[in-house]
């Protein structure tokens, strides 16, 4: 019987609403959304532009600008839109567009590259001359990379160096940090500084940083009193600051990990318990370049190559006549969209867009490489009058593209012969294989989403945002984006979630 009298409430609701004015229908929508209508109600509506209003009236959403578009993957037809020309901040679906103009211009197979070069000569077992670490922009480039570096040194017969150790990172500018880059993101992973040369400390490949991990110190005496630190891979580059304090177990832990802004001084501070679990940190050096050379010469000397004589470490440009030694390949870009797209890694949607404007235009800069993407944007069908791109990877507030815009690109790039590469590299909702799942491994999870939602997220203060692709309950395959700028409070995820989830449940025959 309760279910009735609401079936014949909404009815009678519908109804009326369909005899206004379309700006009162949606008025209306809104007004008795959160109020009246419950998620039997949402199932019961007619249209999709009536579930999908009744969502957007959600409490939390005033205040905010809020633009959606939906569209049909095989014919581009729009099927739904609010706001949907408004230009709003993408957060990181920014590496969306990132992603489609580096498959475009760079192509699924390309790889970067780091040489060792010289400018001497072998004699016996030592090579007179000057040594030469050259980066070309890798962000994947790891300890053990240099380790094979410096047994291909090995390999030929050299055990001594008598000359300089030359770290060349001028494939790119100097410039190390995007222009909108907020400089209390700097110290952190998610805002470390770009290099030609740089080093990954593990296989998320956030290029630039070290991992700092916080431990309980078992030792007895006075060497007992601070928490034990390791870094990750080892290096000197870096001064550890620890102000920690050992307490008994019982008490709770409280570490903080930080970099001191323009310097290599990591503070570590706060309580330890023993027995207490380890704390761990990705923290961005200042300087990269640098950092990559020191754990160069560590890896040299490691297997069995010395520096001698008054041999110096230092950054500079590799001399015109030097010969190379050996060189190491990168993953080609189709395995690197796998950790920058599912990860969401900001380090990659930067190197990229230097790498493009080197590629293209022989300047490794931001402004280069954002020219690169607005050009191959517009051969996307995408109206390059109405976007302003900063930078790759979306951490920027200046960056604005309307979600038509970005809509009416994933439904442009189906055609490409990339696409399945571009495809495979979005998160995928409910999956958890992070390298899968990746940023949306722990959301929507019921049957209709899980591994049917293949779309990239976005979080920036103030912004949300989730676009891709799904498919509804009559095998629709749908396109859409959502972004939702100038929010307050806690997080507006699951409302995105819900018009993914309305999409995916959606048939489009009833």
């Amino acid at each position: 019987m309760k279910n009735n009298v609401k079936a014949i409430f909404l009815f009678f609701l519908i109804l009326t609403i369909a005899f206004m004015p379309f700006a009162d229908q949606e008025k209306a929508l809104f007004v008795t959304a959160s109020d009246e209508l419950t998620e039997a109600d949402l199932e019961a509506s007619a249209t999709l532009h009536e579930k999908l209003n009744v969502i957007l009236g959600d409490e939390r959403l005033d205040g905010t600008v809020t633009g959606v578009s939906v569209r049909k993957a095989d014919t581009g037809e729009a099927v739904f839109s609010q706001m949907g020309d408004t230009r709003l901040h993408p957060a990181s679906n920014m590496k969306l567009l990132t992603s489609a103009a580096a498959l475009e211009t760079l192509g699924e197979d390309y790889q970067f590259t780091t040489e060792v070069l010289t400018d001497g000569k072998v004699k016996g077992k030592v090579l007179q001359g000057d040594l030469y670490l050259k980066g070309k922009g890798d962000p994947t480039l790891m300890k053990e990379d240099l380790d094979q570096l410096a047994l291909g040194l090995k390999d030929q017969g050299i055990s001594k160096v008598k000359g300089n150790l030359i770290g060349d990172d001028r494939w790119y500018d100097d410039i190390r940090l995007s222009m909108d880059l907020n400089w209390n993101d700097e110290p952190f992973y998610t805002g470390a500084q770009v290099s030609a040369l740089t080093l990954s400390p593990d296989d998320d490949y956030d290029s630039g940083t070290v991992i700092v991990e916080v431990m309980p110190n078992n030792k007895q005496g006075k060497k007992a009193e601070k928490a034990k630190v390791k870094l990750t891979p080892e290096t000197d580059y870096v001064d550890i600051i620890n102000k920690t304090e050992m307490v008994p177990e019982n008490e709770k832990k409280d570490i903080s990990i930080e970099r001191e802004h323009g310097t290599n001084n990591i503070v570590i501070e706060g309580k330890m318990p023993h027995k207490g679990a380890s704390s761990k940190s990705w923290v961005a050096v200042w300087e990269p370049t640098e950092y990559a050379l020191d754990v160069f010469k560590k890896s040299l000397e490691e297997n069995g190559v010395q520096l001698i004589g008054d041999a110096k470490v230092k950054t500079g440009k590799t001399a015109k006549d030097a010969t190379l030694i050996t060189a190491k390949k990168s993953m080609p870009l189709k395995d690197l969209l796998i950790p920058f797209m599912k990860l969401s890694n900001n380090g990659h949607g930067e190197t990229l867009t230097k790498e493009m404007g080197k590629v293209v235009n022989d300047k490794g800069t931001w402004d280069d490489g954002l020219k690169v993407i607005n050009n191959t944007l517009d051969g996307l069908d995408v109206n390059t009058d109405t976007i302003l791109l900063r930078d790759g990877s979306g951490m920027s507030h200046k960056t604005v593209i309307p979600t038509e815009e970005l809509t009416h690109m994933l439904y442009a790039i189906q055609e490409k012969s990339w696409f399945n590469t571009f495809e495979k590299s979005l998160p995928v909702a409910g999956v958890d294989d992070r390298l899968i799942g990746g940023t949306l491994r722990d959301r929507m999870k019921d049957k209709e989403t899980k591994g049917n939602v293949k779309a990239k997220t976005g979080s920036l203060t103030g912004v949300s945002s989730l676009s891709g692709y799904v498919t509804s309950k009559d095998g629709e395959k749908l396109i859409f984006s959502i972004m939702i700028n100038n929010y307050l409070g806690s997080s507006v995820t699951s409302i995105e979630d819900k018009i993914a989830t309305v999409l995916a449940k959606h048939d489009f025959t009833e």
